[in-house]
């Protein structure tokens, strides 16, 4: 069993995703601080002063006399509704998934393969049984199961 064990952990794969992991979680902190200290004040110029990140609803009455002035007060005396911290974990996701896309885009370049694409089944080759779309070089439709040969596949 710890046999088992050892090689799952040392697979080639888990050892690569414990390092994304890890490597992402860094890189979080680096997209978190990008959209606190850059994206957001910039935001809130374009929007006139709004900052998101400090942004609430109260859910209740609040006591006479305390003043509930940021986020951090109102979550002392109660729950909020805090949509601006939603709205700026919306951004560093969208913010994350595009760098994350051009990182991946910059590797592929690098290792000179290109977009994945589906063409591995082309539309203008059909089942003559069932109809379905099929790998032109088929030899047996894999919908219907049936044999075919160049003669029976029509465009």
């Amino acid at each position: 069993m710890v046999t088992e064990f050892k090689e799952f952990v040392l697979r080639g794969n888990v050892v690569d995703l414990a390092v994304g992991v890890i490597i992402g979680a860094a890189f979080q902190g680096i997209v978190s601080s990008l959209v606190k200290d850059v994206i957001s004040p910039l935001i809130g110029v374009i929007t006139g002063g709004v900052d998101f990140s400090n942004q609430f609803l109260l859910l209740y009455k609040a006591p006479e006399g305390s003043s509930v002035q940021t986020l951090s007060d109102a979550r002392a005396l109660g729950p909020v509704f805090a949509y601006g911290s939603f709205i700026t974990a919306v951004i560093n996701f969208l913010i994350m998934a595009i760098v994350i896309f051009i990182i991946i885009k910059a590797i592929n370049a690098m290792n000179g393969k290109k977009q994945s694409q589906t063409t591995s089944i082309t539309e203008d080759k059909k089942c003559p049984y069932c109809y379905q779309p099929i790998h032109p070089k088929a030899k047996r439709c894999p919908h219907c199961t049936s044999q075919l040969d160049s003669k029976n596949q029509t465009s």
